[in-house]
Formats: structure tokens, sequence, C-alpha cells
């Protein structure tokens, strides 16, 4: 079984765990994007590692909550996921 967090989960992630409300095409269009200019701050971006590791029963890497892009928080947290399969 392929796991993987999509855009449109971290989108619907920003809702539930941070209050950020984010068009899941607006989010892919902008994955290169700091998460500051999305309206996610460091504690919102915790709450979702702390959400994800959770949902998966495996911890995310320290670095997860300090990445800067969606681009880079997806390509950690899917690469450790894949990593743990």
């Amino acid at each position: 079984m392929m796991i993987e967090v999509t855009v449109g989960e971290l989108a619907t992630l920003m809702k539930q765990a941070a209050g950020v409300t984010v068009d899941p095409r607006d989010l892919e269009t902008s994955s290169d994007s700091p998460f500051g200019t999305l309206g996610l701050d460091s504690l919102g971006l915790l709450g979702i590692v702390g959400e994800l590791e959770n949902r998966y029963s495996r911890p995310l890497p320290v670095d997860a909550e300090r990445c800067k892009t969606p681009r880079e928080f997806l390509d950690l947290v899917n690469n450790t996921l894949k990593a743990g399969a």
C-alpha cells in the first residue's frame, strides 16, 4: 500500500490544525512559496506534524517542522512515510 500525503490533504490539515484556509489548487501552484505567505506559521506547521504523526503512528523527522515551503514539507513527509512502509 502506497502512503502519500497529497496537496489536498495538506490543505485540509492546514485548515484543521492551524485554521488556515487554502484552496488546494492555489496550494499546488504556490507549493514553492514560503508557508508564511500562505498564512501558516511555525506553530501551525507543528500542529500538522503532530496530526500526521498520530495518523500514521510514526514520528516524522525534526526537520519536518522547519520546512519552509509546502513542496519541501510534502517531499520530506512522503519520503519518510515511504521509507517506513
